[in-house]
C-alpha cells in the first residue's frame, strides 16, 4: 500500500466511517422525544458545548466550524478557512474550547494521502485566522505506533481538553496521544487493535469509546476507562457496534453513540443507514435510549437533553433523555 492512490479510498476504514451517500429523512425510529434541529451541514462530525453553552460543529468539506443555537437550531459561522476535506472524515475533525479559545484538529491532510496541509491542532484566532498549536502529523511519523498502519500521519478522530492541554484519540495508530498548548505532542495510552474514537473526562479518569476493528461487531463495541496513573483499560460496557463518542449527561449517567450495523462490503463503507443508536451505560451492558438514528458520528449534552450530530449533516435533539430506561438492554 505504499501508493497514494491506494491509501486515498481505504483511509477512513479505520474508524468505519466514509462520506455517506445522501441523507435519509427517516426519524429515528424509537425513545424520548425527538427532533431534527438542523440539516444539511457540509459533511457534520465533533462537536462541542462552547462557553456561551450554545453547540459548536466542525464540518470538514467547508473547512468550518459553525454555532448552532440549541434551541431554535440557527446555524452561524464561527470561523472559516480550516484545511478542507479531501475524503471520508478528513479536515476539520472536532472541535474543543479551552476558556474561551476554540481549538480545532484536523486530520488527513497531510502529503502521505495527497494533502498539503499540517495534521494537528489549530487555535481559532479571528473568524478566519488560526495557528498551528501542535504538529501531530510530525510526531506520529517520528513515532511510528507497534500496530500496523499505512498512513503516517495517522488518523486522528477526538479532542478532548484535559490538563491545561488536550487528549487526542489516533484511530489508525491505536493510541491517545497528550498534547500541550505549546506545541508538545506525546503517547499517553497505546492499544492493540481496538481503535479508540470518542472521549470524556471526569476528574482524573479518562473514558473512551471503541469502535473495535472491522467488522465492528457488538462484542467489539466497548466504553473503557483508565487514568494516568493506571493505564490498564478498565472495562464499563460493551455489547453496542462501532461505537464513536461517549459522553456524560446529567449527574453521573454514562452514554454512548453507536454508529449502527456494519453493512459488510469493501473495507471503509459505513454503518448500515438508520441503525446508530443512543445507549446508556447500565451494569456494564448497554439500554438503548434511542435507535434508527442515521450514521451519527457525535454526541453531546445540555442539562437533560442530548444532541447528535450525524455524518449525513443533520442534528438531531432528544430531549428528557434521563430517567427510566427506553427501549431494550444489550
Amino acid at each position: 500500500m505504499g501508493s497514494q492512490r491506494m491509501l486515498v479510498p481505504l483511509v477512513a476504514a479505520l474508524i468505519g466511517v466514509m462520506t455517506p451517500a445522501a441523507a435519509s429523512a427517516a426519524p429515528p425510529s424509537r425513545g424520548p422525544d425527538a427532533t431534527q434541529l438542523v440539516t444539511g451541514l457540509a459533511g457534520g462530525s465533533g462537536s462541542t458545548v462552547g462557553p456561551d453553552h450554545a453547540l459548536y460543529v466542525t464540518e470538514g468539506e467547508a473547512g468550518r466550524i459553525s454555532r448552532v443555537d440549541p434551541q431554535t437550531g440557527e446555524v452561524t459561522t464561527f470561523a472559516s478557512g480550516l484545511p478542507k476535506r479531501l475524503f471520508g472524515i478528513s479536515g476539520a475533525d472536532d472541535v474543543a474550547f479551552i476558556g474561551k479559545t476554540a481549538y480545532a484538529l484536523v486530520t488527513l491532510v497531510g502529503p502521505d494521502v495527497g494533502g498539503h496541509d499540517i495534521v494537528g491542532i489549530y487555535r481559532v484566532d479571528d473568524p478566519d485566522s488560526f495557528t498551528v498549536v501542535a504538529d501531530i502529523g510530525a510526531f506520529s511519523i517520528s513515532h511510528p505506533p507497534p500496530t500496523e498502519f499505512f498512513v503516517p500521519t495517522g488518523v486522528q478522530y477526538a479532542l478532548e481538553p484535559y490538563r491545561g492541554g488536550f487528549l487526542v484519540t489516533d484511530g489508525h495508530h491505536n493510541r491517545v496521544l497528550r498534547v500541550t498548548l505549546d506545541g508538545g505532542v506525546s503517547e499517553f495510552n497505546v492499544f492493540d487493535n481496538i481503535v479508540p474514537t470518542g472521549l470524556a473526562v471526569r476528574g482524573n479518569t479518562v473514558y473512551m469509546a471503541e469502535a473495535g476493528p472491522v467488522p465492528h461487531g457488538p462484542e467489539d463495541g466497548k466504553v473503557v476507562a483508565f487514568t494516568a496513573k493506571s493505564l490498564a483499560l478498565t472495562q464499563i460496557a460493551s455489547g453496542a457496534p462501532l461505537l464513536v463518542d461517549v459522553e456524560f449527561g446529567r449527574g453521573r449517567d454514562l452514554y454512548a453513540l453507536s454508529q449502527g450495523l456494519f453493512g459488510g462490503g469493501p473495507a471503509g463503507s459505513p454503518a448500515l443507514p438508520n441503525t446508530g443508536s443512543l445507549v446508556k451505560v447500565n451494569n456494564g451492558t448497554f439500554t438503548t435510549v434511542m435507535e434508527g438514528i442515521d450514521r451519527p458520528s457525535s454526541l453531546e449534552f445540555i442539562g437533560n437533553t442530548a444532541y447528535v450530530v450525524t455524518l449525513t449533516g443533520d442534528i438531531w435533539k432528544f430531549e428528557n433523555v434521563s430517567g427510566p430506561p427506553h427501549g431494550r438492554s444489550r
